[in-house]
């Protein structure tokens, strides 16, 4: 076997690996990409329901660094006590959130890397130096679990 044969299986694996461990919609900053960090063991999550979640918003930066928001509902990132969001799909979101969960399972955490067009796009969301700020035409990252449906038991998960 040559060494450009090598390389070749090299790079295959490598991208098989990169699949397994997250689901791409796209890599060219034009869709959402959900990057699985727990798999859920839990259904998949559906427009049909309301969900409760454990959320931190960042915006994501051109370099791939991320900037805290000033909005978690998770203690360990700022919140006063763990506080979950309720949302349903394709419900009063930005398109980019919707589009996300619905490729998540209950019980899951992922990174959700949002680009601004399917965030907030031209319009800034919260005050500069206020406690919460996005400005205009940023990036999104959601460091999102889902904790199943509302008013439902997450035990199993």
């Amino acid at each position: 076997m040559g060494r450009g044969m090598s390389l070749t299986l090299w790079m295959l694996q490598l991208v098989v690996t990169l699949l397994a461990s997250s689901v791409v919609v796209a890599v060219d900053g034009l869709a959402v990409v959900v990057e699985t960090l727990n798999k859920g063991l839990g259904p998949p999550v559906t427009k049909a329901f309301r969900y409760e979640s454990l959320v931190t918003l960042y915006m994501e930066e051109d370099d791939g660094s991320k900037t805290p928001s000033g909005w978690s509902t998770r203690k360990s990132d700022g919140a006063k006590v763990d506080a979950p969001f309720a949302f349903q799909p394709g419900v009063n979101l930005i398109a980019g959130w919707s589009e996300g969960v619905v490729q998540m399972n209950e019980g899951e955490r992922a990174l959700l890397h949002i680009p601004s067009h399917l965030g907030y796009g031209d319009v800034p969301m919260g005050s500069p130096g206020g406690a919460f700020y996005i400005p205009a035409n940023s990036n999104l990252l959601f460091d999102i679990e889902i904790l199943g449906k509302e008013g439902a038991s997450t035990s199993e998960f």
